[in-house]
């Protein structure tokens, strides 16, 4: 081997003739991890987690049914049967009722169909679960506050009309006799030559309360019979200008008669929502209970029965007077 080759071998830094060494190997060193990459990373990962909070907070992630009813007002005791000189002079107070109440007037055929409808709520129910009526509460409360009428007629109210709102044709289209509409059946059809209908009179009640932030079935536009805001806050407003207050007594039957309309079926109609209402009252509030017969029977013989008997005797009048006529129409 010539020199040359040896001191090819050897370490730039070693001296001539020195023994030849290995040239040590090194790796080559990774490149820096991009600091954008990590950047984005980190941003994604806060992103997840703000997500993830403002779900929970707002209750779409981890929610409960925790959501109670509104507190009940009072305990109310069931009422006594009505003196019979109550039922005498229920003539001149039903009168005086219809000239000074806002009334709703179904008709011939919506009596008769409802008639059997409330004559078989007594004996079926609808089971429907809790987290379904969580969305009321706020509103039956908001509504008592704002109109001072006990929620629990207005609940019982919702039941009756469209079993809180479980009703195939609640939120769309009119009922069977296609004149009423929505969680509360208002009447859209029964004005009309400068005479609002029901719903017109009431419709903007919603403007006299809070409205939650969220609730199901928020329409878009307002006042709507569809929304359930709107229309159990014009509820307790046309049920508190019929005179309902807190009290479960007879202006709260009153009231409720006014809300279906004078006639035998509104009697029936009247009886079982004070009647579920007072139930309410002394066990509390309850979604899928009946009411208790005895109960309806009660309410009825204190305020129903004089009533019924004023119809009765107006409807035999008023028999006796067209055959008076028709007689003398024959005779002469």
């Amino acid at each position: 081997m010539s020199s040359t080759e040896e001191d090819s071998n050897q370490p730039p830094d070693a001296p001539r003739g020195a023994p030849a060494t290995s040239q040590p190997t090194f790796a080559q060193p990774p490149a820096p991890a991009s600091e954008g990459r990590a950047w984005v990373i980190a941003c994604a990962t806060g992103l997840i987690g703000v997500v993830v909070l403002v779900a929970v907070l707002s209750g779409l992630v981890g929610r409960t049914s925790t959501t109670a009813p509104p507190p009940v007002v009072v305990s109310v005791a069931t009422p006594s049967p009505a003196p019979a000189a109550a039922t005498a002079g229920a003539t001149g107070s039903l009168a005086a009722s219809v000239r000074a109440k806002i009334l709703v007037r179904p008709s011939a055929a919506q009596q008769s169909a409802d008639a059997r409808r409330f004559a078989a709520a007594t004996a079926t129910q609808t089971h429907i679960p809790r987290s379904w009526m969580e969305g009321f509460y706020p509103i039956y409360a908001t509504a008592q506050d704002t109109f001072g009428v006990n929620w629990l007629l207005i609940a019982s109210i919702h039941m009756q009309e469209s079993a809180f709102s479980t009703a195939p044709s609640t939120y769309q289209g009119l009922n069977f006799a296609h004149c009423c509409g929505g969680p509360m059946q208002f009447n859209v059809t029964n004005g009309g030559a400068g005479i609002p209908s029901t719903w017109e009179l009431v419709s903007d009640s919603y403007i006299y309360g809070h409205r939650p932030l969220r609730y199901d079935h928020m329409t878009k536009t307002h006042p709507s019979i569809y929304d359930d805001f709107d229309a159990i806050m014009a509820a307790a407003h046309l049920l508190s200008a019929d005179g309902a207050e807190y009290a479960l007594d007879e202006s709260a039957w009153d009231a409720a008669y006014d809300y279906y309309g004078h006639d035998a079926t509104g009697v029936t109609y009247a009886d079982q929502v004070l009647g579920r209402a007072i139930g309410w009252s002394q066990h509390g509030f309850c979604i899928n209970c009946a009411t208790e017969p005895a109960l309806i029977d009660a309410v009825h013989a204190a305020y129903g029965a004089p009533v019924l008997a004023a119809l009765l005797e107006g409807e035999a009048a008023e028999a006796a007077a067209k055959l008076k006529a028709k007689a003398a129409r024959t005779k002469g």
